[in-house]
């Protein structure tokens, strides 16, 4: 976020930014909040610098996780041999 607003740099509205980054508005406006993307906020409304979003796209970036771990399966000789234990 910044503290000026530049009124020569093109802008665009949270949910515009969203729409062409393929991101929720609610990530835009986190990634505004924490200086991520520049921008500013007007009353309640948040704006995106064009530029800054567009690099924000252009950089590579870390994928998040696929999806729950798998546990991994004992050998059927080891559950055996506990089960032996157990009685």
């Amino acid at each position: 976020m910044t503290s000026t607003i530049d009124t020569n740099r093109p802008y665009m509205t949270t949910p515009a930014a969203a729409e062409r980054a393929g991101l929720s508005k609610a990530y835009i406006t986190l990634l505004l909040r924490k200086g991520t993307l520049e921008g500013f906020q007007l009353s309640r409304d948040w704006l995106v610098y064009t530029d800054s979003l567009e690099r924000f796209l252009t950089t590579p970036r870390k994928s998040g996780p696929k999806g729950p771990h798998k546990k991994s399966r004992q050998e059927p000789s080891q559950s055996i041999e506990a089960a032996k234990r157990d009685i």
